[in-house]
């Protein structure tokens, strides 16, 4: 197994390993290893089935919760990424994210594999929140320090949300807006240490989270505003460009990720699972 960092502010490409077949316990500590350490891993040329997404996912913890989404025919823990060619809805997930942030236990990771990958554009981007709080002006870091940040689905996944009843009228990918995403809440430190590593990071940007306990709402958006400017610098980013038969997996308690356009015309087919946090 050869791993090859990108040279940006996060991710590495591994070859030499074959995820169609089981893994042996070290190499799977030793991909965990690189994981943790390059934050995002992009595996190519891996001609993997549905059975075999499952099985690497669960190699790195249990299947994590999808909620507002709906798996694809036979599958429980698989949902679709999806885009027609003619379609006109905004590109889902294009506002810097880092997935199910409102849960309890939020997700360790997230495993997404390229099926259908348009000939330019669709690329996604993460940025290295460790990176971005090793850098941070002291000023903000104390601005920082302590506070508490209110994670919740609302803006997304409510019915009058982003991706609510009218945003499903064009969207070709199985969204299912609830009023259960009004409940869907829960706080986080906006700085903590990894679980895993120890490292400190930010965790979250505004759009999941819609506030600071014990702030006055204005107070809390001009923090979380000038905070999103900085965590997602140019220079904390990595830009990863797919190809078919690609698996990637992220760590979503180190990178914030978007997703991004640009192939207009083109058809776009991405089956993804959840690693659980354990």
């Amino acid at each position: 197994m050869k791993i090859t960092p990108t040279g940006e502010a996060c991710g590495a490409h591994v070859t030499g390993v074959d995820l169609t077949q089981p893994l042996a316990e070290s190499v799977v500590a030793d991909i965990r290893a690189a994981w943790l350490e390059h934050h995002v891993l992009a595996f190519p040329d891996q001609a993997m089935s549905d059975d075999d997404l499952e099985r690497f996912t669960l190699c790195f913890g249990p299947f994590g919760d999808d909620p507002f989404i709906a798996p694809i025919p036979g599958r429980k823990h698989i949902i679709a990424v999806k885009r027609e060619a003619d379609e006109t809805s905004p590109i889902f997930a294009e506002s810097w994210h880092t997935d199910w942030s409102f849960q309890e236990k939020p997700p360790a990771g997230t495993c997404l594999f390229g099926i259908t990958i348009p000939p330019h554009g669709g690329d996604t981007h993460y940025a290295n929140q460790h990176l971005a709080l090793e850098r941070m002006p002291d000023e903000l870091r104390k601005k920082l320090e302590g506070k508490i940040a209110i994670h919740s689905a609302r803006i997304p996944y409510a019915k009058g949300g982003v991706y609510g009843d009218e945003d499903r009228k064009t969207r070709s990918m199985d969204i299912r807006a609830s009023d259960d995403a009004l409940k869907a809440e829960s706080r986080h430190p906006i700085v903590a240490k990894h679980p895993e590593t120890g490292r400190e990071r930010i965790y979250g940007c505004i759009g999941y989270i819609t506030g600071f306990a014990e702030m006055e709402p204005d107070a809390s958006m001009a923090l979380l505003a000038e905070l999103y400017r900085w965590q997602t610098r140019e220079e904390f980013i990595y830009k990863h460009k797919w190809k078919p038969n690609m698996l990637v997996m992220w760590d979503n308690r180190s990178v914030l990720h978007r997703a991004t356009g640009g192939y207009e015309g083109h058809s776009r087919l991405l089956h993804r699972t959840t690693i659980g946090a354990g």
